[in-house]
């Protein structure tokens, strides 16, 4: 048998530009590969939604428009609306009640439609949201049945708002601001709107408080105005006024100022004055004493009620008023005394002090206390009674005091060294041409009204008296001089330990004589004997119708003499 050789092989190897050649084909095939894999999947975009897209708060990834309406029909079948009510209380709308129902109107298509397919890349994290409006129906008529039935609709359960205002005033703590009451009365267009909303979008729930459907009180607690309001009310009630009258002390506080405030048709607060005016009016009539009778312990140990005169505490009462009410209007509280038009020594029923000019009409007889100490005691003679020129009763006061004066008459001028008006043109002179003074002159001899005075009282008087000194003119029955109607009587022939009330009504004066009983008041200075000047005794004269008793100077009637028509007399 023929052996035959075996046949040799020969390995076969590639170069590099082989193997470049090969990787290239190879790349190039997967990029093709990658394309069209990338152009695939994009061609399922041309049915379906991208990734990351939500339309009307639903995933409609990767779904198909068909899918998307089978999403939005089966929630309108099942959809609840949960409605959050003031108070904590909720109800719930279902869809199924008031016929809800999708309505595909090809806007998803046009969605669909306007997508780019192999954009689907850039989507996968790049979200898209669409809403549409016109999605949802429901019938109108079942809506608004199921809105009417719910329980925050129904009048009973219905709480009005009430708008806030400011309390009365309570001693202490002035004027509050009662807060608004919100109550739970619905706005109804604003929560029907609302709800309707709320379903056409499918949403799960809605707050009526934060939909702000509910009707607001007219006036919230925080109103500007009513907090502006309240700070007034309160900056005029929180005034406090003290009034001192001497030791005695009157409060005017909120109590009483609350009363006078108001509030205008414009809101506006404001202060009635004429109750400001009528409050100073009544504290006048309590506290003013110019026109009150005066009691005085005279000089006799009796003690009188003068009534009469103008003198005493006098309050300016539109002055006054006028002040007070800026005081209340700006808030500022203090302790102070009234204006006053005029005033007194001392407040209180003795409001004449311990320094006055003490005139018995009826004795004819005066004493001058100063800081309650005699200076003088004088006879006088006083307003001529049969002419009908009496000096008047009551309680005046120095109006001023001049020297080397003259009183004029029609056909003279006589001069008096010291004049001391204290009634109009009624006052104290010295009287040089009458020689005698007191007892019943001035019944038939008597001057036109003034006082007539000794010299050297009238100069002692002027020498230790000031304007605004009181002068208490009084009627004392019982205490008339035992002198001769036309003599002098020496004080020392009045004595008045011996001195009673006379039982007859006086007649002239408007003072009170007292029942014998009558205490002095316990104000009123006690009188002291001890003069810091004693002005001399008028003597008396030997006969009132001897030729020296004569009188010649003014202010005597009678015969042919001169009338007095200067200062101090009455014409």
């Amino acid at each position: 048998m023929e052996k035959r050789e075996p046949r040799s092989r020969k390995k076969k190897t590639f170069g590099l530009k082989g193997w470049a050649a090969l990787s290239g084909i190879t790349v190039a095939a997967a990029a093709l590969i990658g394309t069209l894999v990338y152009i695939q999947i994009g061609k399922q975009y041309e049915t379906v939604f991208f990734p990351n897209t939500t339309i009307n708060g639903m995933d409609a990834s990767k779904k198909s428009v068909e899918e998307v309406k089978g999403l939005i029909s089966r929630e309108a079948r099942s959809y609840v609306l949960s409605i959050r009510e003031r108070g904590g209380n909720e109800e719930q709308v279902k869809g199924s009640d008031i016929g809800l129902e999708p309505v595909f109107d090809g806007k998803l298509e046009a969605i669909l439609s306007e997508q780019e397919p192999n954009q689907w890349f850039q989507h996968r994290k790049t979200p898209q949201t669409f809403d549409i409006d016109t999605m949802i129906q429901y019938d109108q008529d079942k809506f608004q049945e199921e809105i009417s039935s719910l329980a925050c609709f129904q009048e009973e359960r219905i709480e009005k708002p009430e708008s806030a205002y400011i309390s009365g005033y309570e001693p202490g703590r002035g004027y509050t601001i009662v807060a608004a009451k919100e109550g739970n009365q619905l706005d109804r267009e604003k929560a029907v709107s609302a709800i309707s909303q709320a379903v056409l979008d499918l949403k799960p729930e809605i707050s009526l408080e934060e939909a702000e459907a509910y009707v607001r009180p007219h006036v919230p607690t925080d109103d500007p105005e009513l907090v502006s309001r309240v700070q007034t009310m309160n900056q005029y009630a929180g005034t406090t006024i003290t009034y001192n009258f001497g030791g005695e002390k009157t409060v005017l506080n909120g109590d009483t100022i609350s009363q006078w405030i108001k509030t205008g048709e414009d809101g506006k607060v404001y202060l009635d004055s004429g109750a400001v005016t009528a409050y100073v009016k009544e504290l006048a009539s309590r506290r003013d004493t110019y026109n009150k009778a005066k009691s005085l312990k005279t000089s006799y140990g009796q003690t009188v009620k003068i009534t009469g005169g103008v003198y005493g505490w006098r309050i300016d009462q539109s002055a006054e008023a006028d002040e007070l009410a800026q005081l209340i209007r700006s808030g500022e509280s203090q302790v102070r005394e009234p204006i006053y038009r005029q005033k007194g020594v001392s407040h209180g029923e003795t409001d004449y002090g311990n320094t006055y000019v003490e005139v018995n009409l009826t004795a004819q007889q005066l004493f001058f206390y100063k800081d309650g100490k005699l200076v003088v005691k004088s006879d006088f003679v006083s307003g001529n009674e049969s002419k009908g020129w009496s000096t008047p009763a009551g309680v005046y006061s120095i109006t001023y005091k001049e020297r080397n004066a003259t009183l004029k008459g029609e056909d003279y001028r006589t001069p008096v060294s010291y004049w001391m008006p204290f009634n109009g043109n009624i006052g104290f002179h010295d009287a040089s041409w009458r020689s005698s003074f007191g007892g019943a002159i001035f019944k038939t001899s008597g001057s036109h009204g003034c006082v007539n005075l000794p010299p050297a009282s009238a100069k002692i008087i002027f020498e230790n008296i000031a304007s605004g000194v009181p002068v208490l003119c009084y009627h004392l029955p019982g205490t008339e001089s035992k002198a001769a109607a036309g003599g002098t009587a020496k004080p020392e022939e009045t004595k008045p330990a011996e001195t009673k009330p006379a039982q007859k009504k006086p007649a002239q004066g408007t003072t009170e004589a007292p029942k014998p009983t009558t205490s002095a008041p316990t104000t009123a200075p006690v009188p002291t004997t001890e003069a810091v000047t004693r002005a001399p005794e008028t003597e008396p004269s030997t006969s009132a119708s001897s030729p020296e008793n004569q009188e010649k100077g003014p202010g005597v009637s009678g015969g042919s003499r001169k009338k007095e028509v200067g200062p101090g007399v009455k014409r």
